[in-house]
């Protein structure tokens, strides 16, 4: 589809790290659009600066994306193109961007995707495990009585997994895979991508857990962890999950709390997680 300046929402990805990355068309859509809608006018700022690029900006980040919205549709709607981008990657993809691409469509707006660059998908094609089909998590709760809960969920899912994890976090994430997935479950870790400091790591989580708990180039840029799904024998039903999500939230929670929050993980009714945590519950109590 050709470029064209009358109104449309165009959605356009930008470089993880090397500029080099920009396509030809994103770099003429920014061009031509009336506007760009940036979840941080500073970062994107600089990089229209290095191509010389004089589109004016805006900011659209978590805190203010659905105020701005209806601005920007309205802009749209009457004549203008907008192009929306992230600090780096896909739009919409762990970044800001849902909302207004929603409220584009619902008003009957084109919404167009300029493609490129994108840290999972980048990490996926380098890791080494099937890609054939995986389960994108994005970034689990900061929280690590949550994030376990959820890796809980996650064991006997048979889709490669991929999760993206601040620097800090990833050493305790990495154990926490352990817990949930066994040492020797697959995994790759995709640090710097497209960066100077590119680097992926190989192996089983046991070995990547104690990398990372030894090389401090692990604490530093921006990672993704890719890990292999579940082989046959550990899959389980339904039931099972729910037990493993429970086992973790019952020893930080109450039990009603506990319940909820391993229905919502487990995808069960309420009532069937709060059954299955009283017995639970009473089994502890009775040993």
């Amino acid at each position: 589809m050709a470029i064209d300046a009358a109104g449309r929402l165009y959605v356009v990805a930008t470089p993880i790290g090397n500029l080099a990355d920009l396509s030809a068309r994103a770099l003429e859509t920014l061009r031509i659009c009336a506007l760009i809608a940036a979840e941080d006018t500073r970062h994107t700022g600089s990089l229209l600066r290095h191509f010389g690029i004089a589109t004016p900006l805006v900011s659209l980040h978590e805190h203010n994306e659905k105020q701005r919205c209806a601005e920007i549709v309205r802009r749209i709607a009457g004549g203008e193109a907008v192009a929306l981008v992230s600090d780096a990657g896909t739009p919409a993809i762990s970044d800001p961007g849902f909302v207004l691409v929603r409220a584009a469509a619902a008003a009957g707006l084109d919404v167009i995707s300029v493609p490129g660059p994108c840290a999972a998908i980048a990490a996926l094609s380098v890791a080494g495990l099937p890609a054939a089909q995986f389960c994108f998590e994005g970034f689990l709760p900061a929280r690590a009585a949550a994030r376990r809960a959820r890796l809980q969920s996650l064991a006997a899912e048979a889709r490669t997994l991929v999760f993206y994890e601040s620097p800090h976090r990833v050493a305790g994430m990495l154990e926490d895979c352990i817990s949930a997935f066994g040492a020797a479950r697959g995994a790759a870790l995709a640090r710097e991508l497209t960066k100077l400091h590119e680097t992926v790591y190989r192996g089983p989580l046991e070995e990547l857990a104690a990398r990372a708990a030894s090389d401090a180039d692990l604490s530093r840029g921006e990672i993704v962890l890719i890990v292999a799904g579940a082989p046959p024998a550990a899959r389980g039903g339904a039931g099972e999950a729910l037990d493993r999500v429970l086992g973790v939230l019952l020893a930080e929670l109450p039990l009603k709390q506990a319940a909820r929050l391993a229905a919502r993980i487990a995808g069960v009714r309420d009532n069937e997680a709060y059954k299955r945590a009283l017995r639970m519950q009473r089994e502890s109590s009775s040993h």
